[in-house]
């Protein structure tokens, strides 16, 4: 792609299609990783997985790719959403948006920023402790004990809400974003179009699902 390219509506559309792909990949390998507390035993399975991410040098330049495609995500986001409204300065008084589109589809923005805060504190509850300021020690494999910051998050009652409600956040981003990006890139076909519409309602249920199941099971202790 051309810089002039990237530079058009289009070519920011394609850049958050791309990244939004991205995204959603690094979050089945998120989810696969978390899911591992389902083994409920007592974090030595999860630890397992945890220790793998964070010491394979593979997945820590993955997270630098990472950050720079949600930094680039969000950028192309701001910029489409100020050109947008730069267009259209004064909304249209006689168009029914709610005729036309979904709720969420309009309000990518809000939900998107909404995630932004979630992250931030996610960020701060797990990744800036397995990386810069250390864990609660071992488990009894000698792993680092990331389960054991979770264990003492998701007894808060308040992040636990926060993480369900981010989560609801999320299936909606998905619901739009899912499909949207395929139908950015031009990857549409009357045979396959119904399966990615199918697949992104799906995911956009199930992921987000999972996600915000394990904060509620730590907290009841349903996972100990």
């Amino acid at each position: 792609m051309s810089k002039g390219f990237l530079k058009t509506s289009i070519g920011k559309k394609v850049v958050m299609g791309l990244t939004g792909l991205f995204l959603i990949s690094f979050l089945v390998v998120h989810c696969f990783i978390n899911s591992l507390i389902f083994f409920n035993d007592g974090g030595l399975t999860f630890n397992i997985g945890a220790d793998f991410m964070a010491h394979n040098w593979i997945i820590r330049a993955g997270e630098l790719v990472l950050f720079a495609g949600l930094l680039i995500h969000i950028f192309q986001a701001l910029i489409l959403t100020l050109e947008n409204k730069k267009a259209r300065p004064v909304a249209y008084a006689k168009v029914d948006g709610a005729a036309n589109s979904s709720w969420y589809s309009r309000s990518m923005g809000l939900l998107g920023t909404l995630l932004l805060i979630f992250l931030i504190i996610h960020l701060t509850h797990f990744w800036v402790k397995s990386r810069f300021t250390g864990l609660p020690g071992e488990d009894a494999n000698g792993n680092e004990n990331l389960y054991a910051v979770m264990q003492t998050t998701f007894q808060m009652l308040w992040v636990v809400v926060v993480y369900a409600l981010s989560m609801i956040s999320l299936a909606y981003h998905l619901l739009h974003g899912f499909q949207s990006a395929f139908q950015t890139l031009g990857l549409n076909h009357k045979t396959y179009t119904p399966i990615i519409k199918k697949a992104g309602i799906a995911f956009s249920i199930i992921i987000p699902f999972i996600f915000a199941l394990m904060p509620i099971l730590m907290y009841v202790g349903v996972i100990k």
